[in-house]
């Protein structure tokens, strides 16, 4: 079942990389808070239909949960925003490998510290690989934009 829940997890980054491009496109276009807000509408929406038809009864709602935890829905806010305005000058690639660099780097710190309410998974050099990894990714991801950008 992990395996499923990591290629699920891998095809919602890529979906993730298109709706940044399609967003950045939309947003230089449009605007970048108008591009957001369809964003945000059609989601409600398209949520709204899946909660109405396919959502299973809890024994808790929204109004009964500790409401620190209603924040989580203000963090989408800026990863649109940001990605509609970023992908415009850095490209989707450059936009989403620092993008995911920022989840992975927070992420191992929510692990190694319980944050949140999750369960404690320890920092290890195998995970500061992975970041470093990354970084380096990034960075000639990036490297490689501005050399194509100075060849034209």
């Amino acid at each position: 079942m992990n395996i499923v829940m990591i290629i699920l997890a891998v095809i919602g980054g890529a979906v993730l990389s298109m709706q940044a491009a399609i967003n950045g496109k939309l947003g230089s276009q449009v605007g970048v808070f108008r591009s957001a807000f369809l964003t945000f509408s059609v989601g409600a929406l398209v949520t709204a239909l899946l909660i109405f038809f396919f959502e299973p009864k809890h024994a808790l709602t929204l109004l009964d949960v500790p409401k620190w935890q209603l924040l989580g829905a203000f963090c989408g806010v800026p990863y649109i925003v940001v990605m509609v305005l970023a992908v415009q000058r850095i490209g989707a690639a450059v936009a989403t490998v620092a993008v995911i660099f920022g989840q992975l780097a927070m992420s191992m710190l929510i692990d190694n510290f319980g944050w949140l309410g999750n369960e404690v998974i320890h920092f290890s050099m195998s995970r500061l690989g992975a970041v470093i990894c990354l970084g380096i990714a990034l960075f000639f991801i990036y490297s490689s934009n501005k050399a194509n950008t100075l060849a034209k």
